[in-house]
């Protein structure tokens, strides 16, 4: 039996006196591994068995770099190691703060490798902008009019079943969408003496030189602006709209504009009518028509 004390006894007996697995395995034919391990239960090794671990000084020295804020490319590269066994040693260690490339690598990466791939990269942007750019072609006044059609939709004030405000308001921060806007209020006949303009910015910002430049793209003096609505500046918010090219936004508000904007929102719903004919499987996406 796997148990038999005899042999037991026997397989601890040659263990005592220094024998190893094999040495024990083939001096008492017993080719069964879980066998012999049953029958070594609880018995140690023999010293010399014992393999020292090779890699206790790497691990050791690994520790001391990472210590001295060595990162893993260092100590995989200086100990000639897998990263793997680099991060099992060190991943209880802080993570040492990042370093900037010193002086004259800075300078060097800057002009052999970031700078020649962010020129590329700038070029590839502005060539793909004035090929689109040249693909529009000549407007025409109807192709205008669905275009603001389209804006309106999207940027402008809307009525609602809650709230009831047959009224045409936009607001923008981006001067030329502002300008396309202005151009689609001309071709609808809006007299410019009916458009009002307002200024909204935070409270923190150039507000007088935003005025003057919202005043000039429209084509009015700063005082006929109506008075600009100030955000309260939040010290906690992160913004990054800061800085000499923050404008704020412009507000464009037609002023009896009720019955135009019944128009807007009735060819609205007839650009949707079309396109759901053109493509049907945008029917559903589109919701129904108001």
């Amino acid at each position: 039996m796997d148990d038999e004390p005899g042999l037991r006894e026997q397989v601890i007996a040659l263990r005592r006196a220094g024998m190893s697995r094999r040495q024990i395995r083939d001096e008492l034919k017993i080719w069964n591994n879980d066998k012999l391990n049953r029958l070594l239960r609880g018995e140690p090794p023999p010293e010399w068995t014992r393999r020292p671990n090779a890699k206790d000084d790497l691990r050791a020295k690994a520790r001391e770099m990472r210590v001295g804020g060595s990162t893993y490319d260092e100590i995989e590269e200086a100990l000639g190691v897998a990263r793997s066994s680099v991060s099992l040693w060190v991943r209880d260690l802080p993570r040492p703060p990042r370093r900037k490339p010193a002086g004259d690598r800075q300078e060097y990466m800057e002009r052999v490798y970031w700078g020649p791939r962010r020129e590329l990269r700038d070029r590839e942007r502005q060539d793909a902008k004035s090929v689109a750019s040249g693909e529009i072609g000549r407007l025409t006044s109807r192709e205008l009019f669905l275009i603001g059609v389209g804006i309106y939709w999207s940027e402008g004030a809307k009525d609602k079943e809650y709230s009831r405000r047959e009224c045409v308001t936009l607001v923008n921060s981006d001067p030329s969408l502002i300008g396309v806007c202005l151009a689609w209020l001309d071709l609808l006949a809006v007299d410019r003496s009916k458009l009002r303009f307002r200024v909204q910015i935070h409270e923190s910002a150039d507000v007088e030189a935003a005025e003057r430049f919202w005043a000039q793209l429209v084509g009015v003096t700063v005082d006929r602006l109506q008075r600009s609505s100030l955000k309260k500046h939040n010290p906690k918010t992160v913004r990054h709209n800061t800085g000499a090219d923050y404008r704020g936004c412009l507000v464009i508000k037609v002023l009896g504009g009720a019955d135009l904007y019944r128009r807007i929102e009735g060819w609205w719903s007839g650009l949707v009518v079309e396109v759901g004919r053109l493509n049907p499987y945008s029917r559903e996406a589109s919701g129904p028509v108001r």
